[in-house]
């Protein structure tokens, strides 16, 4: 950071607040939150909406709780939402067969081509957010950003639904 005479500010004893890790996360995170709020304003369920459709859209059809899991949502607020995306017709529901008692989900064709639209527009939100990286850059940072997060699910670290 640097004062308005160009100098650059450090705390006292520390290293300066552009290398503090909490504060790069919540600065970036604000940023990709307002720009890819437009994106998904008019989906069921906005983020939480696009992060179940994106968890649908390859592989085997997950279980309502694998889903929940999956995406570090509430069981309760996941049936919520589920009913939500399934009124839109985004998603189907169904009897799992290898254990009846489960619900598999499963990305309709209407689901996968707003998913589409959505990932279209997201994009080009990211590339406003990452303007300033190389392609290089920006898939490194996705990459680590990726296993941090999947170190945090691991760890149960991840947001709860309270957090979201």
């Amino acid at each position: 950071m640097t004062s308005e005479n160009g100098t650059r500010v450090t705390g006292a004893q520390g290293p300066p607040l552009e290398t503090d890790l909490g504060w790069s996360i919540r600065l970036v995170s604000a940023a990709f939150s307002r720009v890819a709020t437009e994106s998904v304003a008019d989906l069921p369920g906005r983020a939480r909406g696009y992060l179940v459709l994106m968890a649908l859209a390859g592989g085997e059809p997950p279980s309502q709780l694998a889903l929940a899991k999956a995406v570090s949502l509430d069981r309760t607020v996941m049936t919520y939402l589920l009913d939500d995306l399934e009124a839109h017709e985004l998603i189907s529901r169904r009897p799992d067969p290898r254990d009846r008692r489960a619900r598999q989900v499963i990305l309709t064709d209407t689901g996968r081509r707003r998913l589409e639209q959505v990932r279209r527009s997201l994009g080009a939100a990211e590339a406003r957010l990452l303007t300033h990286l190389g392609d290089e850059d920006a898939e490194q940072l996705r990459a680590l950003l990726s296993r941090v997060a999947r170190n945090a699910q691991q760890e149960r670290l991840a947001p709860d639904d309270a957090d979201c």
